[in-house]
């Protein structure tokens, strides 16, 4: 059998190491251009091809990643008329983007009448680990395609999580983000309130760090407010509220009350709606503290 080609839209953060382990893996691979010139030109002259319409990711493609924002970016790729949806019957579509389920999965009953699957395999990890292909994916689909796919996969991903249906990987994805977000947005309020209380940050970390309330994301979320490395998670506050906003609907579609997560999107709406949206999401601290006249002494 010949080897795949894969086809990668969205080199960005994340899809620039997802498809340069790819390459290093030896698969041949066509990038659809950037509006950052620099990791396509780095992708080319690792041996990658350069597609300029969706039309030519579809011809030189049997399996074609998605690595972009969300749901509408998704949805416009695949139902463009010169889109994704004129694929070859066989193609795997895999969209590693955090999406809204419910599209995810109106999009691949679409799809399957054209005998194209779509896959969901959503990532887990920073551009580092993109990088070092040591990110985690949560994917949707059956043993068949799994089969086919996960060679790709481990290309840049060193923990592989397999659901049944499509539209899974999403929902865990939202989950994973919820756990994160929301403690971003009660590490955000408990600093501040501290603050004003008149207990400084690096007192709050005296007591947490090492203890039982320690962990990773931790460690990496009050990397601004204890250093003022802001880089410490490249993840802005836009895109963080636009996974509370799906995990919202997810919530709705299956109606369960969601008054934790409705909380924590509003920390975030509120820094969108101030103009903080392209900061990244570690900076949220800062932007409670001043909504309560309160500056973090040790943010930078």
């Amino acid at each position: 059998m010949s080897k795949e080609t894969i086809g990668f839209i969205g080199v960005g953060l994340m899809g620039h190491g997802m498809a340069a382990n790819i390459l290093e893996k030896g698969y041949p691979l066509t990038v659809m251009g950037h509006r950052n010139r620099e990791p396509v030109e780095d992708l080319k002259r690792r041996g990658a091809q350069e597609a300029e319409t969706l039309a030519e990711i579809v011809e030189k493609s049997t399996i074609i990643f998605l690595c972009v924002t969300g749901s509408p970016q998704v949805e416009a790729m695949v139902r463009a008329a010169d889109g994704l949806k004129n694929a070859s019957r066989g193609t795997l579509i895999v969209d590693c983007s955090t999406s809204n389920p419910v599209s995810t999965i109106l999009l691949a009953g679409e799809l399957k009448e054209k005998g194209i699957t779509l896959v969901d395999a959503p990532l887990g990890g920073t551009p580092q680990n993109a990088e070092a292909g040591t990110l985690q994916t949560m994917v949707g689909c059956s043993d068949e395609v799994f089969n086919r796919l996960q060679p790709i996969l481990e290309c840049w991903a060193a923990k592989i999580t397999r659901f049944e249906h499509v539209g899974d990987g999403h929902k865990m994805k939202l989950i994973n983000n919820f756990f994160a977000i929301g403690y971003g947005a009660l590490y955000a309020e408990a600093f501040t309130l501290a603050q004003k209380a008149g207990i400084s940050p690096k007192q709050v970390d005296e007591v947490i760090r090492n203890g039982r309330m320690d962990c990773g994301f931790y460690q990496t979320f009050t990397g601004y407010i204890l250093e003022g490395n802001a880089e410490s998670h490249k993840f802005s506050i836009r895109n963080a509220l636009k996974d509370l906003l799906y995990l919202e609907a997810l919530a709705d579609s299956v109606g369960i009350e969601n008054p934790l997560g409705n909380a924590a999107k509003n920390s975030l709406l509120g820094a969108v709606n101030a103009g903080r949206g392209d900061d990244y999401v570690t900076t949220l601290p800062e932007f409670i503290a001043s909504r309560n006249d309160v500056k973090l002494k040790s943010a930078k």
